[in-house]
């Protein structure tokens, strides 16, 4: 894939994040296995750098790094909410069925609830990672007029 090209597919695939210029975002439990390019992406489009993570900034986008033996999804996803924004996401990104690190789906199905959250939708956002949309259910979301 050309530069240009491979350019494309990474602002793709951020704006199927829901990335988008200003957006503010955390990256949280990064390892060596992230997928970089998609990171790369993300900042690309957002326009800024991503917030760091013990930093106490209000956050539109947590991009959660998870894998079977990283502990407790559940309290992750707790700690993870604690700077998102009213309207704002997790992305639980998790290695695809077969990759090393995979998360079973019944792991994630018993973790989202505890944690508050609802699953919305799921991608394929790398080589190696899936992603699933977390966000609290709408009736727990403060409506600012």
């Amino acid at each position: 894939m050309s530069p240009t090209a491979a350019n494309a597919e990474g602002q793709r695939r951020a704006e199927r994040l829901g990335v988008s210029a200003g957006t503010q975002v955390q990256s949280l439990n990064e390892d060596d296995d992230i997928a970089q390019d998609l990171l790369d992406a993300v900042t690309s489009a957002s326009g800024t750098e991503l917030v760091p993570e013990d930093s106490d900034d209000v956050v539109d986008i947590v991009l959660l790094w998870w894998r079977e033996d990283d502990g407790d999804l559940a309290n992750a996803l707790i700690d993870a909410r604690r700077q998102l924004s009213d309207d704002g996401v997790i992305w639980l990104l998790t290695p695809k069925a077969g990759r090393a690190g995979h998360v079973e789906p019944s792991d994630v199905l018993d973790a989202v609830p505890t944690a508050g959250l609802v699953q919305t939708s799921t991608l394929s956002v790398a080589q190696e990672w899936s992603g699933q949309r977390l966000a609290a259910p709408k009736s727990q979301r403060v409506r600012h007029r």
